[in-house]
This record gives C-alpha cells, sequence and structure tokens, in this order.
C-alpha cells in the first residue's frame, strides 16, 4: 500500500509493509516498498540517487524521525530499518508497518 502527495521537489509517500530480514555479513532489518511505492521512488531516483543507485530519504515511524538511504533490490527498493527506529518503535521480524518517507535532494 502506497499514498503519495507532491510537494514542489519533496515526494511523501505513506507506506505500509513488514519488516524482513537480510543475512548478509550480519543481520539487516528493512521494509520492502510496495510495488506502487517502488514505482514512486525509481520516478523520483534520476535526481535524487548517489552512487549504485541508494536513494536518501527521511523518514518516520510512530514517533520516531530518521534519515537513511533506501537500497535497490530485486527491481523494487529496501527501507533499512535501523536498530534504534526498531527499538524506539518496538518493532520485530514480521511485524506490519506504517512508514511517512521524504524523498527530497535534501535528505540526509
Amino acid at each position: 500500500m502506497c499514498g503519495r502527495r507532491a510537494y514542489g521537489a519533496v515526494v511523501e509517500l505513506e507506506v505500509v509493509g513488514e519488516v524482513v530480514e537480510w543475512r548478509g555479513p550480519a543481520p539487516y532489518h528493512f521494509l520492502v516498498l510496495p510495488d506502487d511505492a517502488a514505482d514512486d521512488v525509481r520516478a523520483e531516483a534520476g535526481r535524487l540517487s548517489y552512487g549504485w543507485g541508494m536513494v536518501p530519504v527521511r523518514g518516520r515511524v510512530g514517533e520516531t524521525t530518521f534519515g537513511t538511504a533506501m537500497w535497490p533490490r530485486d527491481g523494487g527498493y529496501w527501507l533499512p530499518l535501523k536498530d534504534a527506529v526498531r527499538r524506539g518503535e518496538g518493532l520485530e521480524l514480521g511485524d506490519t508497518v506504517h512508514v511517512t518517507l521524504w524523498l527530497d535532494d535534501r535528505a540526509p
């Protein structure tokens, strides 16, 4: 599920997805963006992306705000959910999460 609003150069996305784990050299937790949200990110990626297709964003889960960069993966985008975000909001693997994302060129 995704809702999209644009405010000039800033695009706001409302995204709902499941917390998943990717086990690389260390476990990382992500929200895999649904296809419609990934399409919205892809449309903005050309002006925002820096190396390897990473897209910087600002985000909010519950009361926790954060900055990160989404990873392009398997034709979509994965949003890293840092430990501080997950702990602050009590998120676990498999939880369904609602995230507000802001795509803009000032995101950290």
